[in-house]
Order: structure tokens, then C-alpha cells, then sequence
């Protein structure tokens, strides 16, 4: 794997735990997943914004390091998800007077971005701008150009989150070693990768709910209308639960087995007791209570966002996020809203994702923000591999010999193009005259000579 190229490593800051993957694109345009590496954290990210540059700095570079142990590279830059409480769109609209009937160019249209990109919005800054409609006369437009008018309105929706937050995520990443090698806005990879063509030209919301914020992104005419994070999401629900003097750790178990965000009225509450720690119960209708009524909040925030486009989203709610698999989650938004669009949950794998054989991604796993992020990666992200060449143990000089003479004679098959001859052939041809007479051999024969003399009998006698 050492030798493996253009592998694109990706990585997540989510608030229960950062997550890297890496993975390869195919020649037919899917991406294959090579790795995937995730390290624990409750104390690095906060509402989807780094809390703890140290930590996260340690966390990122656990992961990368996982993931360049398990593939033997060398991760130099990763691509990094922006989300988190602040991000959310801005509607801006630049208006334009021409002094007479103007046909409208590309320049035109650039001089009325660049008025866009230009506005400076309190202590937030753009990462993207999603333009909207042209307006011209009473007709709105996607494409004026050609167009003649005397006055043009451009609609932009900007993406914009609060001062530093790229800047710490810069940080931390710089921190451990590496380089950003593009900042990605998360919910527009997630809604890329989970949407079709079809279903955001008829309109669809998409919610992905995790485990401290919730995202919302609307889109209709295969446009981006309007993105925001809620501060809300299922530890919410844990720590209503732990208001019951309950341990969060099992405050999460008991919202996972038993929370539910809607049930029947019934005449009895269910009076069935759970067991708790230190010999405590309590009943399952009183936990339920609990879990409904802060479901029923985030539901409610959900909506407020979404109603204004409910009748434009002909291909309804898709729902995504670890807190998305909620008990009855459906039944409850279908019952606060009253809307009559379909609902449902993003399962399996996206249609452009593929799998090496060591890698298995349960169905309800939720690794889709990961994986969008890893589908928009569009550079190589590795260096030299990190495998270290093995080093032969200390041989003797007749094991030495043996080797040098085995690699030669491997080496001296090799045929030279055009010829009929092996290397080894045409050496012995070249170095021939030189084993007859060369110095090494006269060397030698006055070598022996002096040896003869120096142990001849008569010599022996006169030195006695």
C-alpha cells in the first residue's frame, strides 16, 4: 500500500468524536474507502466549533496518524469539514442601474459578484456564495446573460460563520504537522453527496441531526436556499435525562433503549419501572416525558426553518444524523408539523462509494458527513511512503560473496535490445584481456617470488 498515490485523506471534527477516512478515486469516478480512523473526544468540540486547540490538535493528529499506519503513507494535507453553530446563509441583493438598454455579458456579472463578495457582515466572514436569481424587469432569471435591460437585481445567498472560526481549525491542523488542503462546508458536501439531481430540483430539506447541533439545508430549482445549525440535538436529551441526579454515561443508555420522541396517549401512563444505579427506578412514562418534550424542541426549531418552503419541497425531509435514528422521530415531526410531505432516513451507502475488502460500514453507521467530505477531496494528500526498508542481518563473508554473486548473475540475464548477447556475455568479452595480463596477476607471480626466496634452505643456514 506504501506505494499507493492520489489518496485523498478527509477529516471530521464532530463533537462526540473526530474521524478520519482515506480512500481512492477509481477510473470510473467513484471513490474508494481505503481507511477509516476515529478518535473519542467530548471535550474538543463544542456545538461543532474546536473548544480545546490542544485537544483537537492530539485528536487530529491520532487519526491521521491510524490512518498512515494502516496504509503505510505519509499524510502531508487533509481536506477538513466547516460546520458548526455559527454557519448559516445570508440573502443579499446587489442592484445595478445602467444609464440606458444594456445587454448583459459575463463582465457584468462578475462586476455584480465582486459588489457581493465586498459586504462585510459583523464579526462573520464568507466561505461561499451561492448565487440565487437574476432579476430583470418582473421576470427572475438564472442566466441574463444576453439579455438586454436597463436595470438588473442579482440575489445571492451567502455562507458565512463567525471571525476565527476557520482560523482555529488553520490552527489546529498546522499543529499537528499537517495542511489544510481545502476547507469544505460540510452540510453542502453532505447535501451533494445524499441528494440527487432530481430531488434538489424539486425541492427537498435536508436535516442532519447530531449528537449537539442540527443542520438544515433547503433546496429547490437545484439551488441552495437557506442553511442554518441550530444549537440543539440529542445530548440535549441526555443531560434533561441527567437532571434525574442519573450519570450521563447512563443517561445516554437509558435515552437509547427506552427515549422516544412521540407516543399514544394513553389513560395510564406506563408505570413499568427501570432500574437505575445505587437501587434506584424510574418509570418508563416518566422518561418518556422527558425525552418527548426536548424532541419535541428541536422538532419545533427544525420546522420554523422549513415551513416557509414546505410548498416548494415536492421531494420532502430527508433525515441524517446519529439523533435522527430516534424512537419514533417521524411519527413526531409528521405530527408537529402537520405536513403532509414524505419523511424519511438516509440509508445504505451513496450510490459513488465503494469499499476495499478490509473496510465494513454497518447500514446505520453514520459516517455520511465523512464520507461527503472524503467525495469532494480533489488532490493527493499523501507524500513519500513510511515504510521503512527491512535491513538483512549481519551475514558472514563467504554469505556476502554467495549474495553478491546470486544478485549478479540475476542481474546478468538481462538481454541488451538488439542483441543476441547477455551482459554477462559481452563483460567476459571486455574484461578477458585483462585477466591474461593484467597487473593484479604480475602483482601476484613477484609476490611468489619473494616467498621462494625468502624460505630457501641455503638462506637459512647463513643467518644461523
Amino acid at each position: 500500500m506504501g506505494a499507493e498515490k492520489d489518496i485523498i485523506v478527509a477529516v471530521e471534527l464532530g463533537s462526540t468524536a473526530i474521524r478520519g477516512i482515506a480512500g481512492k478515486r477509481e477510473p470510473d469516478g467513484t471513490m474508494r474507502i481505503l481507511a477509516i480512523s476515529q478518535e473519542e473526544t467530548n471535550d474538543s468540540i463544542r456545538k461543532g466549533l474546536v473548544d480545546n486547540i490542544d485537544k483537537t490538535t492530539q485528536a487530529i493528529s491520532h487519526v491521521v496518524k491510524k490512518i498512515n499506519d494502516e496504509l503505510g503513507i505519509s499524510t502531508t494535507r487533509i481536506f477538513v469539514g466547516l460546520s458548526g453553530q455559527s454557519l448559516r446563509t445570508m440573502e443579499n441583493k446587489v442592484p445595478y442601474q445602467f444609464a440606458e438598454k444594456t445587454l448583459i455579458d459575463n463582465k457584468i456579472i462578475d462586476q455584480l459578484k465582486e459588489i457581493n463578495n465586498n459586504v462585510i457582515y459583523p464579526q462573520a466572514k464568507i466561505h461561499d456564495v451561492i448565487p440565487q436569481e437574476y432579476k430583470i424587469g418582473n421576470r427572475y432569471v438564472q442566466d441574463p446573460v444576453g439579455m438586454q435591460c436597463e436595470h438588473i437585481e442579482a440575489r445571492f445567498v451567502n455562507v458565512v460563520a463567525r471571525n476565527g472560526v476557520s482560523e482555529n481549525i488553520e490552527r489546529c491542523v498546522k499543529n499537528a504537522g499537517l495542511e489544510v488542503a481545502d476547507l469544505l462546508i460540510s452540510p453542502i458536501c453532505l447535501a451533494d453527496c445524499l441528494l440527487n439531481a432530481n430531488e434538489k430540483r424539486s425541492g427537498c430539506a435536508l436535516v442532519d441531526i447530531g449528537a449537539d447541533t442540527t443542520t438544515i439545508s433547503v433546496y429547490y430549482s437545484n439551488i441552495l436556499r437557506h442553511l442554518v445549525v441550530i444549537p440543539l440535538g440529542g445530548s440535549n436529551v441526555t443531560t434533561d435525562i441527567s437532571t434525574k441526579s442519573i450519570e450521563l454515561g447512563e443517561a445516554e443508555q437509558l435515552k437509547l433503549k427506552y427515549g422516544t420522541a412521540w407516543h399514544e396517549n394513553e389513560e395510564e401512563p406506563n408505570k413499568n419501572k427501570i432500574q437505575i444505579s445505587f437501587d434506584r427506578t424510574i418509570t418508563e412514562g416518566e422518561l418518556s416525558n422527558i425525552t418527548e418534550a426536548r424532541y419535541e424542541e428541536i422538532i419545533v426549531n427544525i420546522w420554523a426553518h422549513i415551513k416557509q418552503y414546505n410548498d416548494k419541497l415536492l421531494s420532502g425531509i430527508l433525515l441524517t444524523g446519529g439523533t435522527s435514528k430516534a424512537k419514533n422521530l417521524i411519527k413526531a415531526i409528521t405530527e408537529y408539523s402537520q405536513t403532509d410531505k414524505q419523511i424519511r432516513l438516509a440509508k445504505g451507502l451513496p450510490f459513488n462509494i465503494s469499499l476495499a475488502p478490509n473496510i465494513y460500514i454497518p447500514e446505520d453507521s453514520n459516517l455520511y458527513s465523512l464520507m461527503a467530505l472524503l467525495l469532494k477531496g480533489d488532490q493527493n494528500c499523501v507524500g513519500q511512503a513510511t515504510v521503512t526498508p527491512e535491513v538483512p542481518p549481519t551475514s558472514t563473508t563467504q554469505e556476502k560473496e554467495e549474495s553478491t554473486e546470486n544478485i549478479t548473475s540475476q542481474k546478468d540475464e538481462t538481454v541488451v535490445e538488439g542483441l543476441g548477447t547477455t551482459i554477462e556475455e559481452e563483460t567476459e568479452k571486455k574484461e578477458k584481456p585483462k585477466k591474461d595480463g593484467g597487473i593484479k596477476k604480475r602483482i601476484s607471480n613477484v609476490f611468489s617470488e619473494i616467498k621462494k626466496m625468502l624460505t630457501d634452505p641455503e638462506d637459512e643456514e647463513i643467518t644461523d
